[in-house]
């Protein structure tokens, strides 16, 4: 039954600060028999400052946190799910990246990688707006990583919660778990967040790991928390809650990926419903 790790952060606009975040948690998970720490969206840096940041992406700044926890997966024995960090794309943007780290991983540093695909254009009752779309790059790619300690892990990022259609093609590949990291704003988080994570794991009949942003940050915004862990029936195993940041364990059991399956067999019982 292997044991994971959820890093619920409250980043800030200072990469160092936050990578040595995730280098302790890592060590510390590694320590107390975790397989794989997850950590946020946005997990490096997290900064309205869009030129500031462009700052740090232009100077090399993701490519020398890649180089690092690549080592650090090997070092301390964990694999690492980076929620994500801001990288240059080809498109003259920013993706917004999803990075997986094997402990076992070789030679060039290499990790699977995702981008994430909706981009959060959104203006709330509460006043806030938000134009990812400005600065980043949407991914067009659904990605999967094979031989985790969980099996297959499908990834996504954040805002791509709230289309049903990614969750489904992850569930088409049988994914066991699937990751969600994320940095949701107060209100959304508090209207929806808990459903529809639980939705996705009914649907994917696949447990869902959900590694959030916490509190007030640096740049003025606030976000959710409640990093949780959702079984494939839909029952939350870890709510790290809404106040701090923190280092959270559960212990996954892969058994009852078949369990569910067998009893509500919606992945072998789906039907292609044409277009009109």
């Amino acid at each position: 039954m292997p044991r994971i790790a959820l890093l619920q952060m409250t980043s800030g606009i200072d990469p160092e600060a936050n990578l040595f975040a995730i280098e302790e948690a890592a060590e510390e998970a590694a320590a107390k028999g975790a397989e794989v720490l997850f950590t946020p969206e946005m997990s490096i840096l997290l900064d309205r400052d869009r030129e500031r940041a462009r700052g740090w992406i232009e100077s090399g700044g993701p490519g020398e946190v890649t180089e690092r926890l690549f080592n650090h997966a090997g070092d301390f024995g964990i694999d690492i799910a980076l929620g994500s960090q801001a990288v240059r794309s080809a498109g003259g943007k920013w993706a917004n990246r999803s990075m997986y780290f094997s402990r076992h991983g070789e030679g060039a540093v290499d990790p699977v990688t995702y981008d994430k695909i909706h981009m959060f254009d959104v203006d709330l009752a509460s006043g806030e707006s938000w134009r990812e779309s400005n600065a980043y790059e949407p991914g067009r790619e659904v990605v999967t990583v094979e031989g985790t300690p969980l099996g297959r892990l499908g990834l996504a990022v954040c805002y791509d919660l709230r289309f049903p259609a990614l969750f489904g093609a992850l569930g088409d590949r049988r994914c066991d778990a699937i990751a969600l990291p994320a940095a949701f704003t107060k209100p959304t988080g508090a209207a929806h967040w808990h459903v529809m994570l639980r939705a996705r794991a009914i649907e994917a009949s696949a447990f869902v790991i959900a590694a959030a942003q916490v509190g007030r940050h640096e740049d003025g915004r606030e976000t959710y928390g409640h990093s949780l862990v959702v079984d494939p029936w839909g029952e939350v195993l870890l709510d790290m809650g809404g106040e701090a940041a923190g280092l959270g364990f559960c212990d996954i059991d892969l058994a009852r990926i078949a369990e569910v399956r067998a009893q509500v067999p919606s992945l072998a019982n789906r039907r292609e419903i044409a277009k009109s």
